[in-house]
C-alpha cells in the first residue's frame, strides 16, 4: 500500500512540473506572437509603402540656347504606386535650408503623376551657361535645391536634396539629402 502511496505521489508531482513545463511554453510562445506581430507592424509600415529616391545623380544631357540641360532620373523603390508625384525644384547662388525647401518656399514645382513599383521617370531642368562659367571662374555658385514629395494610402512622404555645382568636376555634387 505504501508503495502505491507514493506512486500517486510521484504521479501527482510529475502531473503538476508537467501543467507548469506548458504553461511556461504557451507564455514563450505568446511573447513570440507578439514580437511576430510588432515585426508586422513595421513590415506593413516601412516596406509595404512606395519609396521615391534618385537612381542617378543629376547628369549634364546637353547644351540649347545658352542653357544647359541636366536630367535626375526617380525610381519607385516600394512596393506600392505613389500617386501625385510631384518636383519642386530652385536654382539659387546661396546655399538653400532645408526647411525652406521642405516647404516649398521659392520653388517652382511640376507634377510627375503616378510612379507604379519598379518605374523610373525622368526630371529635366536647365542652368544658364553663362552662370556656369561664372561659377567656373570663381565669381558665383550654383545651388540647386529638389524636392520631391508623393501621397499613398497611408499618408505622404518626400525626398529631398540639395546640390552644389563643382567647378572642377564639371557637375553637381550633393551637400544635403533627406527623406521625410
Amino acid at each position: 500500500m505504501a508503495d502505491l502511496a507514493q506512486l500517486s505521489e510521484i504521479t501527482s508531482i510529475a502531473t503538476a512540473v508537467g501543467t507548469l513545463a506548458l504553461v511556461v511554453l504557451f507564455w514563450m510562445a505568446l511573447k513570440h506572437m507578439e514580437e511576430t506581430t510588432k515585426l508586422s507592424k513595421i513590415q506593413l509600415v516601412h516596406r509595404f509603402r512606395p519609396w521615391i529616391a534618385p537612381l542617378t545623380g543629376i547628369e549634364e544631357m546637353s547644351e540649347k540656347d545658352g542653357r544647359k540641360q541636366f536630367a535626375i532620373t526617380l525610381k519607385n523603390y516600394g512596393e506600392l504606386p505613389a500617386s501625385n508625384t510631384a518636383t519642386m525644384f530652385a536654382i539659387r547662388n546661396d546655399l538653400p535650408k532645408r526647411d525652406n525647401v521642405k516647404k516649398g518656399d521659392g520653388l517652382s514645382s511640376f507634377n510627375l503623376g503616378p510612379l507604379l513599383p519598379g518605374m523610373e521617370k525622368r526630371y529635366w531642368f536647365f542652368v544658364d551657361s553663362e552662370q556656369i562659367q561664372k561659377t567656373k571662374k570663381g565669381e558665383t555658385q550654383i545651388y540647386i535645391a529638389l524636392y520631391f514629395s508623393y501621397e499613398y494610402p497611408d499618408g505622404k512622404s518626400g525626398y529631398g536634396m540639395i546640390s552644389e555645382f563643382d567647378s572642377e568636376s564639371d557637375m553637381f555634387v550633393h551637400k544635403e539629402m533627406w527623406v521625410d
